[in-house]
């Protein structure tokens, strides 16, 4: 049975998995406060994965930002919906901590974009190989926010069958290369994985 916890010990890598509201982005936001409070050089980054394509997610995200800059008012925010890999590579530093929220969207926006002018052909496997890659690179810590969709009932469209397919070796592959990997259910956290003291 996996343990609980509540330790806001700093893992090189962190996958931190749960359904919507679980609390998977708050549990992230307070790995943040601690980072920078426990160090005058610490810095904090959020990349943020989401696209404001309606007025219901353009509200959602404004939200987002209102709420973060009042819990941890360090944490700066960076927008980027497709070349994450290439952000982990250039920001990550000893004393700069990065978190990507969310894997899924970001996934969403590669395999699934919203704009017929996005929808071409794109190099899935390459990209998910790069990130992979920046995340085993990163020269500070990396979490990465997720989701996991895997629980519920089968989509009967073929397309929507495909994306939980891809999102859950996506999870797996991420969950395999991170030191630490936490699964968030009613807010409460349960440690998958530990082996940031090795």
């Amino acid at each position: 049975m996996p343990a609980a916890t509540d330790r806001l010990s700093i893992a090189r890598s962190e996958l931190i998995l749960g359904g919507q509201k679980s609390g998977k982005s708050r549990r992230a936001e307070m790995l943040a406060r601690h980072w920078l409070g426990s160090h005058p050089a610490h810095r904090a980054s959020l990349i943020a994965t989401g696209q404001a394509w309606d007025d219901e997610m353009r509200a959602r995200i404004a939200r987002h930002q209102h709420d973060r800059l009042e819990r941890v008012p360090g944490l700066a925010t960076i927008e980027e919906p497709l070349a994450v890999s290439a952000l982990i590579a250039t920001q990550s530093d000893a004393s700069h901590l990065l978190i990507v929220d969310c894997l899924t969207l970001w996934l969403t926006n590669w395999l699934m974009p919203a704009r017929e002018s996005d929808k071409q052909p794109r190099d899935w496997p390459a990209q998910s190989a790069a990130f992979l890659q920046a995340l085993r690179d990163a020269r500070g810590p990396v979490i990465v926010v997720g989701n996991e969709i895997g629980l519920g009932v089968i989509p009967m469209g073929r397309e929507v069958r495909a994306f939980v397919d891809a999102l859950g070796a996506l999870n797996q592959q991420v969950a395999n290369g991170c030191a630490r990997v936490t699964l968030m259910v009613a807010g409460l956290p349960m440690c998958l994985k530990d082996d940031a003291d090795e």
